[in-house]
């Protein structure tokens, strides 16, 4: 979807918004809170790592619930995923790209056979959802695939690394407010999981004094625009009550994220429980920021309670 213009974007976009509806999106609210509840209940007594705790396996859990697959394989879907998205990194090694190459020949037979159920027993999942789409063009196997394969690097690691950066603000800052729509835009705007995006230009545009022509590749600073000074006041404070913050995180046109309204909820949620079961939850150490290219994330969040 992420390579795809109209009409064949429209097509498989329009398929997959079947089964992100807002109706179906808000019927997972009940489902999150309860898995909060219970990774919360499993925190250890001493210093431990949010991320690995809890960060990590809630979107993961969450995903392989509306992927259809099933959710006892979530540790294996997450280290499909860590090992794909190591390609997007400038200094990627060849040994990372056989690897990420690898797990995506792994996860794509592993999605075959769960697409081999889902014909023979349909259910309400994402790739039920796919595979009985009314389209014009019925989508391939290959389409559902690659459409799994994104919503699971998409859904998972931006969702793990949103999560983290937000609470190293809360705690680096002291502040524990009502986390709500306002909250999440400020927060996605101050410290996105996704600093930068690749666009390629289909004509001749001028922006800003530049010619872009058409097949150049256009790195958008995503994390960039969301500090402008000429569309945010103080951009580089934090104001978790800001009423002008509109991120630029989630992208925005035809290729704005599909997955936003799940992201949001999971975000609300699962701050709003850590924040009401462990209301003394402190920050140890310095937490450091991942050293890769495409995401924007901690290597890991070392707390206690």
């Amino acid at each position: 979807m992420l390579e795809l213009e109209p009409p064949d974007h429209t097509r498989l976009r329009g398929a997959v918004l079947r089964a992100f509806t807002n109706r179906r999106i808000k019927a997972l609210r009940p489902e999150i809170e309860a898995l909060c509840d219970e990774l919360i209940d499993t925190f250890p007594n001493g210093p431990f790592d949010l991320l690995e705790t809890y960060g990590r396996p809630l979107p993961a859990r969450i995903i392989a619930r509306f992927l259809g697959v099933p959710e006892g394989d979530w540790q294996r879907l997450v280290d499909w995923s860590k090992r794909m998205v190591a390609m997007y990194q400038s200094n990627r090694t060849r040994e990372q790209e056989d690897v990420a190459a690898a797990a995506a020949q792994s996860f794509s037979e592993y999605i075959k056979i769960q697409i081999e159920a889902k014909r023979a027993t349909p259910d309400d999942s994402l790739i039920s959802t796919l595979l009985t789409a009314h389209t014009a063009e019925k989508l391939s196997e290959h389409e559902v695939i690659s459409t799994c394969i994104l919503l699971l690097n998409a859904g998972h690691e931006a969702t793990v690394h949103t999560f983290g950066n937000t609470v190293k603000t809360l705690l680096d800052l002291g502040v524990s407010p009502q986390i709500g729509e306002t909250f999440i835009n400020e927060i996605l705007r101050f410290d996105p999981p996704l600093h930068l995006f690749e666009r390629i230009a289909y004509e001749t545009v001028e922006i800003a004094g530049h010619t872009f022509n058409p097949g150049d590749r256009v790195a958008l600073l995503l994390a960039s625009g969301n500090r402008d000074a000429n569309a945010f006041k103080n951009p580089n404070s934090f104001h978790p009550d800001r009423s002008d913050a509109q991120p630029l995180s989630f992208g925005a046109g035809i290729h704005f994220c599909i997955g936003a309204p799940l992201a949001r909820l999971e975000l609300e949620i699962s701050l709003n429980r850590l924040w009401e079961r462990k209301p003394n939850l402190k920050l140890l150490g310095t937490p450091q920021y991942a050293d890769i290219y495409h995401f924007h994330g901690l290597e890991s969040l070392r707390v206690t309670t």
